[in-house]
């Protein structure tokens, strides 16, 4: 869709020809005059009674304006010396009326969108110019946020009357990314555009994208939105590359990735105004239902996105959480996540909408009582409280647990890493275990343990722990903090990473950040590369030796042998032989 006019000439006679009067309403009389919007400051009680009477005058639904309207905007404009502006319906009756000042025109509250996939608002903006400029970049950020039928622009000349229309359009997903479509100026009197025509075409094209978005594969589409602030290219890749892996551990499809370099972030949205309205544009070009943002956004920021779409407005924690979410099984992981979830949310819990405002008052209470909003933040305050007591009993019956073991005598080793390194995996081939194994980020949310033999009758406890990221959310590790714990005993961490993923020395950094911040780095660590088979066997010895770290395939039982004598060699400190296999 290429929005050329001509694609949309109306045939030369029918009921489109017909003059703008066979569209005025027989009961237009009778409809009550509602007032104009805007900046009605300073105008006379005839002025006013003017811009009324606006309301009763129609258009063809086939043409942009009317001449006759056309015409009247414009002389009411020069007596006002302010721009003037009417929101016209699919049925040619004139909505709203604004008043701007001499350069600019705000648009009131218009809403809620129509429901239905690809649709517009229903409505186009017409107004006039008093300086003979075109479409202004105001004109086109109205037309994409609020996601208009049309916008045009009538210049009004020195004595009233109308010279050219300026008009312009959304435009579906198209190869050179255009998001609107700008048409040629035309006169007036231009009566050659079938404007239902066209609407309804471009209607059908965002519908049928968005329809192929959702048929792909039936997973919730997403556009992802990185802001790289103050970083360097290949570090917002990986970023942008570990939350599109994310979205496939949530069962999100990604339909496109816009990214925006900023020295500092802007404080209400982040990124630039200008950058949301291309962004939410882009969505619905795409049939994206929900907006993912990296890095987070602050619970304001949060709430002014959110009004200024109807897009769904999460971020790369609220992700992460998802995540946990859906994959917590036991009842320690599910306290913990569900705590962290509120800990979250609790700052962001805000007024949606006047019926949230009520009060509920009632027989006893003192004052007018407490708003529903607040009423949720005392409820979330209390369940946070509760949350918060069961998680210190879980883990004072960890606690004896570990002490039990402790008298045993047992050493214990913790697998640690980052996220989908193949620490399960690993625990499953030295002790020949069943754990759950996914090459998904976060398969694993609970502590596992199980024996490890060694020659001699020795035994260890090998634990398998939940997987760390870069910037971990401080709402999960106090969350999880009691799961963690675990380390806290440990008598030697396996410190296990994904050798050949490009941004291994992130991860690295990552995971020694964290058991830093954990108090945990001056637990023993023994450096373990995996998935050593998918690189060339020099690269893969190349970064051992850079990193002193031993070199395994954690699938294969005969390739963990070195990790097996390092083992031992950090546990008990003597010379041992080597076992022969798992």
């Amino acid at each position: 869709m290429t929005g050329d006019p001509q694609l949309f000439m109306r045939p030369p006679s029918g009921p489109c020809a017909a003059s703008a009067d066979a569209y005025h309403s027989p009961r237009r009389r009778e409809r009550t005059l509602r007032s104009a919007y805007g900046n009605l400051t300073g105008l006379k009680p005839s002025q006013r009674r003017q811009l009324e009477r606006i309301y009763r005058r129609r258009v063809p639904p086939h043409q942009i304006v009317s001449a006759e309207l056309g015409t009247f905007l414009c002389e009411v404009s020069r007596e006002l010396e302010r721009q003037v502006g009417v929101l016209v319906d699919r049925r040619g009756g004139i909505d709203v009326v604004v008043v701007g000042d001499d350069h600019h025109l705000e648009l009131p509250d218009l809403g809620r969108l129509r429901a239905g996939r690809g649709r517009f608002r229903g409505l186009r903006l017409v107004h006039t110019h008093l300086r003979g400029e075109p479409l202004t970049r105001d004109d086109l950020t109205d037309l994409a946020a609020l996601r208009l039928d049309l916008v045009a622009a009538i210049d009004a000349t020195a004595d009233g009357r109308a010279a050219l229309v300026h008009a312009a359009h959304l435009l579906p997903d198209n190869p050179d990314g255009r998001l609107w479509q700008l048409l040629p100026p035309q006169p007036l009197a231009y009566d050659a555009l079938d404007l239902d025509a066209l609407i309804r075409s471009l209607e059908e094209e965002f519908a049928r994208t968005t329809d192929q978005a959702v048929a792909r594969d039936g997973r919730p589409a997403a556009l992802l939105v990185h802001v790289a602030v103050g970083r360097a290219a290949p570090e917002s890749e990986a970023r942008v590359a570990e939350l599109r892996e994310l979205c496939r551990t949530a069962g999100l499809q990604v339909v496109g990735v816009i990214t925006q370099r900023r020295q500092d972030p802007d404080p209400r949205f982040l990124l630039g105004r200008g950058k949301l309205e291309e962004v939410v544009l882009r969505a619905m070009q795409l049939g994206a239902e929900m907006l993912i943002f990296d890095p987070d956004l602050s619970p304001s920021q949060a709430r002014a996105i959110s009004d200024e779409t109807e897009l769904k407005v999460i971020d790369r924690t609220m992700l992460i959480l998802d995540i946990f979410a859906r994959r917590a099984r036991s009842q320690d992981g599910k306290i913990q996540v569900e705590l962290a979830q509120l800990r979250y949310t609790l700052p962001r819990l805000v007024e949606k909408n006047t019926m949230m405002s009520r009060l509920t008052g009632g027989i006893g209470g003192r004052g007018p009582g407490e708003t529903k909003l607040e009423i949720n933040r005392r409820r979330a305050r209390e369940r946070i409280q509760r949350l918060e007591k069961q998680i210190k009993e879980l883990g004072r019956r960890r606690a004896l647990r570990r002490a039990l073991r402790g008298r045993r005598r047992l050493p214990i080793i913790s697998i640690v890493g980052y996220t989908n390194a193949g620490k399960s995996t690993l625990l499953n081939t030295l002790t020949e275990g069943d754990v759950l194994v996914e090459d998904k980020l976060f398969a694993t949310l609970d502590p596992t343990s199980r024996r490890l033999r060694f020659p001699r009758e020795r035994e260890v406890i090998l634990t398998d722990t939940v997987g760390f990221i870069r910037d971990l959310p401080e709402e999960l590790v106090k969350a999880f903090r009691a799961t963690l714990e675990e380390l806290e005993d440990a008598d030697l961490l396996i410190h296990l990473c994904d050798v050949a993923d490009p941004d291994y020395e992130a991860h690295i950094a990552a995971v020694e950040k964290i058991l830093t911040d954990l108090g945990l780095a001056q637990i023993p660590r023994l450096l373990c590369f995996n998935k050593a088979d998918r690189l060339d066997p020099a690269e893969v010895a190349a970064r051992g030796r850079r990193h002193d770290a031993l070199c395994i395939c954690a699938r294969e039982a005969p390739s963990t042998r070195p990790l097996l004598a390092g083992i031992e060699e950090r546990l008990w400190r003597e010379d041992v032989p080597v076992p022969d296999a798992v």
